[in-house]
């Protein structure tokens, strides 16, 4: 018997239960609760750290394709944000035994630290091909409780993803300057200095990767990231006085649908033709507050393999995305089609006809993902220079 199997004899049991009615028992490694969310599943093969601290997984069990996880370790340096938000992570096997010159601790203790479960020994291919075949659904785990139908009672009088704005959990409270690159993120090898700033921008923070951050300071833009209840007569006054060039908005969780505050404020900066970019939940309420309503997919993209096709160059572009809404079509009656997911033909980037606006559904900074689509963020910087 492996030191792993020996470390594992001793983790708790995890009682779990999906909305369609499956009941299934598996081991803990991270904190002993009990916690309701979303289950949906990631194909990644590196960077489990990276999508527990992304703030778009909040509200959310991510099931990991990647049957070895934890082999690692965790470290300061690979957080998208100051905390894990994700309700949890499902695993086929997990690693106690960490190996990497960059670990700082294991992944137990990180999970633990933030509240967010560890869930292994089940078989997360049983789970990945259920999603995929009904569609992204609520469940509750359990280290406390092990009876079916009281689990069953707890998700029935739960909120369900759709009905929460994460957006004020993970939102920034207060303005910040933002300066770190992608140069200055790396340890231990030699970089060329980030460009000088070209540029000023607002970035409206809805759950902001820190990768993001890094990579439009890399692109030569100042970076100031604000809190997700912002004025928009505060930006428009800023940007017709020359005070900054643009406004980004970011990533985030949950269903873009809710944030009708949001909407409102962004509908006066495309009223009055302030620059700006969107990422993934900002790609979403760019449409909406153009008039054309978000869909919720059936099981989401979520990983690090998903092909998209450039509309102007012809290319196809390895992508990282993390997403369960997707804009609709009927979008082209104001807007191009600049990238488009080869899986399912769904839209992936759009730049609008009258405005000096763009978005793109997937995640350009690729952390963790392939880079092909880093160039974006050179393009955000031509458009605002224009």
């Amino acid at each position: 018997m492996s030191i792993n199997e020996v470390a594992q004899g001793s983790l708790k049991k995890v009682y779990i239960y999906l909305e369609n009615g499956t009941y299934l028992e598996a081991h803990s490694f991270g904190a002993e609760t009990t916690l309701v969310g979303e289950i949906v599943f990631n194909t990644s093969m590196s960077g489990y750290q990276e999508i527990m601290s992304d703030p778009s997984y909040a509200g959310q069990f991510v099931t990991f394709t990647m049957p070895e996880i934890g082999n690692v370790g965790v470290n300061a340096q690979d957080m998208e944000s100051k905390s894990a938000h994700a309700k949890g992570m499902i695993v086929r096997k997990y690693q106690k035994r960490y190996s990497n010159f960059r670990a700082e601790g294991d992944l137990s203790s990180f999970l633990k630290e933030y509240n967010v479960m560890g869930i292994c020994d089940i078989d997360t291919r049983y789970l990945t091909k259920m999603i995929r075949s009904e569609g992204a659904m609520m469940m509750v785990a359990s280290t406390e409780i092990s009876d079916r139908e009281e689990l069953k009672r707890v998700l029935a009088d739960s909120p369900r993803i759709e009905e929460i704005n994460y957006i004020e959990q993970v939102s920034t409270k207060e303005a910040y300057t933002h300066t770190s690159s992608t140069y200055e993120e790396k340890i231990g090898f030699e970089y060329d200095a980030a460009p000088e700033q070209e540029a000023k921008i607002v970035v409206v923070d809805f759950g902001v990767k820190r990768n993001i951050l890094n990579e439009i300071v890399s692109a030569g833009i100042g970076v100031e990231v604000i809190p997700n209840n912002f004025n928009a007569e505060d930006l428009i006054a800023d940007y017709q006085d020359k005070k900054i060039d643009g406004v980004f908005l970011s990533n985030g969780p949950g269903d873009p649908l809710v944030l009708k505050k949001e909407q409102e404020q962004i509908k006066k900066l495309i009223t009055a033709k302030v620059p700006m970019f969107g990422i993934c939940l900002g790609h979403q309420l760019l449409s909406i507050s153009h008039g054309y309503e978000t869909f919720k997919l059936k099981f989401g993209h979520h990983g690090g393999n998903h092909p998209v096709k450039n509309e102007k160059t012809g290319l196809v572009e390895i992508t990282a995305q993390n997403h369960n809404y997707n804009v609709p079509d009927s979008v082209t009656e104001i807007a191009t089609i600049t990238h488009t997911n080869l899986f399912d033909n769904t839209i992936e980037g759009l730049r609008y006809n009258d405005a000096p606006i763009f978005s793109v559904q997937h995640h350009p900074e690729s952390s963790p993902g392939p880079k092909e689509s880093r160039y974006i963020f050179k393009e955000f910087l031509s458009l605002i220079k224009r």
